[in-house]
């Protein structure tokens, strides 16, 4: 459980805030929890040392983490990464994500995600995101349609996913697409 004071945003239902080692033991059950929902799409995490290694890596100056939290009891309900982030001229990163099994289908990664979007173009400075979406990954891709983004490409072999190479479709938001909505 969090406090609020720990948000980095909230909406109406979730906050949005980094990581802690605190959360190892929630998020680790959640993710082994999940892992019919997640399979064969995405791996989160699901014992200890993977968290500790996931943590790790999230405080890498090009990586931002965020756990998406139900505001009423501040239960984690997902998570959002921003990869790969490049400053300067490009001011782009590539976000990853997930839901866990008691929140899928009850629209609190689509707040969840919207407060990381208005976070990433604001405080962040960033200009660009993007998300890899395998193309059979229905409720991922309506997601990313729902914050707005639009489809850019498809990229064959793109990521080693699950002991095999997938293809995926590039989605891409921009600060200009989301600046004066509302949360």
């Amino acid at each position: 459980m969090t406090t609020n004071d720990r948000y980095l945003a909230r909406g109406p239902r979730v906050g949005i805030r980094h990581f802690t080692a605190a959360d190892r033991e929630e998020f680790t059950a959640l993710a082994r929890e999940s892992a019919e929902l997640h399979r064969p799409w995405l791996f989160p995490p699901a014992e200890d040392a993977a968290y500790d290694g996931y943590l790790h890596r999230l405080q890498e100056p090009e990586r931002e983490g965020f756990l998406i939290c139900e505001l009423t009891d501040g239960r984690i309900a997902g998570y959002l990464t921003i990869n790969n982030i490049v400053h300067g001229a490009f001011r782009c990163g590539a976000i990853g994500y997930g839901a866990f099994a008691h929140a899928a289908g009850r629209g609190l990664m689509s707040e969840g995600l919207r407060l990381v979007l208005h976070h990433a173009f604001g405080a962040m400075g960033l200009h660009r995101l993007e998300v890899n979406v395998q193309p059979a990954n229905e409720r991922s891709i309506a997601l990313v349609r729902r914050a707005g983004f639009r489809l850019e490409g498809f990229s064959p072999d793109f990521l080693f996913i699950g002991g095999a190479w997938r293809d995926h479709e590039r989605w891409a938001i921009t600060a200009e697409m989301v600046a004066g909505e509302g949360v």
